[in-house]
């Protein structure tokens, strides 16, 4: 986050002695980069003639690998047969029919009989479909399409009795306290072990107002999520929002409590892997953002031990912050971020940065000293679908009566509603126009 919206904000001096300082080195577990290495790298001859034959017997011999660990691969569900249900309030007869279609046939002549059932319930499926949406996602699909065998019903999510109201906290959820005494840090979704022996484990952390929270925000997990699976030997084992505390001098910030319930509510029930995280909410002053990411790893690494990898013993889980482009330059700004943290939040953690538009981040990390000098542990994340959606735009709407549906998710908007957020404030028209936050 900007250090100039402290209020107690001064320029950073060469030589000044940050308070608090940042966490000792020893205790942040030692991560490689998140940028693999290229063989040019290794300062050796890459135009060389090489074996053709040797190199096709390593790629099939990698394809035997990643197929043995095809399933292994994403332990981030990414189809509905994969989530966890909501809640495990099925009732008795919706078991018992469940359990009757899970029935395994033993003979070629039961096999024929079941086949022939099954092709019955589904057209008397199919004829109930009639009713609501939830009723014909919880009673039609019986059959996993992936696998080619049937499943049960208290795999596929949602029947239409366990749609909750916006306070009503969905099964296995643990949402944040009002306070400090009775804070906790969440780990409900944090993966407790790592699926692929050959990846090393990684949280993502964003901070920021999410004042409030839109999709581009849970966008930029996914897109982060993609790109690390695609470029990098780590394994995704959780993300977290942390909103920042009241003390952020900002126009339109709503109080901290309802920040944080707006991104419970944007994502306990359209992930199976991100949390919010209030402890720097429910500090009494600014708190910098290399101090978040030593909170991060004291809960993690110092507390928990780390991951457990597939063999069993705890590593050290890597800590990196996602951020967009436009808070990557503020960077650059002289007199705004102090070199130590810099320092600090590159060289110990790591960066993950979502190109927005407008921004030329790959430029910026070419001139700008200590981003260059870090630079194989900054990842940049490219956006295939431009997604612009602004909160600062988000609340100009709402002052001037105008839809904000689709720009976030239904629960938020609900709970905007609710509480008569954003309505009655005001901002500087600068900051309308010149903020992507």
């Amino acid at each position: 986050m900007d250090p100039t919206r402290d209020p107690d904000f001064k320029p950073p001096s060469p030589n000044e002695q940050l308070q608090p300082p940042p966490d000792p080195k020893s205790t942040i577990p030692k991560s490689v980069p998140i940028v693999p290495f290229v063989p040019a790298d290794l300062n050796e001859t890459i135009d060389a003639p090489f074996n053709l034959e040797a190199v096709s017997h390593a790629h099939k011999n990698q394809n035997k690998k990643s197929t043995k660990n095809k399933k292994n691969k994403n332990h981030i569900p990414l189809n509905q047969f994969d989530f966890q249900p909501l809640s495990t309030n099925i009732s008795e007869d919706e078991i018992i029919e469940s359990g009757s279609q899970n029935s395994s046939p033993k003979t070629n002549a039961i096999d024929s009989e079941d086949d022939t059932n099954h092709n019955d319930e589904k057209t008397k499926a199919s004829q109930n479909t009639t009713t609501t949406d939830t009723d014909s996602n919880a009673t039609t699909l019986d059959y996993n399409r992936m696998s080619g065998t049937r499943v049960s019903f208290s795999t596929l999510g949602v029947l239409k009795s366990q749609i909750a109201d916006l306070e009503e906290v969905p099964h296995g959820i643990v949402r944040q306290a009002r306070t400090l005494e009775n804070y906790e840090f969440p780990t409900h979704r944090l993966s407790k072990k790592l699926q692929d022996p050959n990846k090393l484990p990684l949280v993502i952390v964003a901070c920021g107002s999410f004042s409030p929270i839109t999709y581009l925000h849970l966008r930029m997990f996914e897109m982060a999520l993609d790109a690390v699976i695609e470029q990098t030997r780590f394994e995704i084992v959780g993300g977290y929002y942390s909103p920042v505390s009241d003390n952020y001098n900002k126009s339109g910030l709503a109080p901290a409590h309802h920040r944080v319930r707006m991104c419970e509510l944007a994502c306990e029930r359209t992930s199976s892997w991100l949390m919010v995280d209030a402890w720097e909410s429910l500090q009494v002053n600014y708190t910098r953002t290399a101090k978040v990411l030593d909170h991060f790893n004291h809960e993690i690494n110092v507390k928990r031990g780390g991951i457990q990898s597939v063999t069993g013993e705890k590593i050290g889980c890597k800590i990196m912050l996602l951020a967009g482009g436009d808070l990557i330059e503020s960077m650059g700004e002289p007199n705004v971020w102090a070199d130590q943290d810099l320092h600090h939040i590159l060289g110990n953690y790591g960066c993950l940065i979502l190109e927005r538009t407008g921004s030329d981040v790959r430029s910026f990390l070419l001139s700008h000293d200590i981003m260059y000098e870090h630079r194989r542990n900054v990842l940049v994340i490219s956006q295939l679908i431009y997604n612009d959606i602004s909160s600062t735009k988000i609340r100009l709407f709402l002052r001037r009566g105008m839809s904000i549906q689709y720009l976030l998710p239904n629960s938020v908007i609900r709970y905007i509603q609710e509480h008569g957020l954003y309505v009655n404030s005001s901002e500087p028209v600068k900051q309308v126009l010149d903020s992507k936050d």
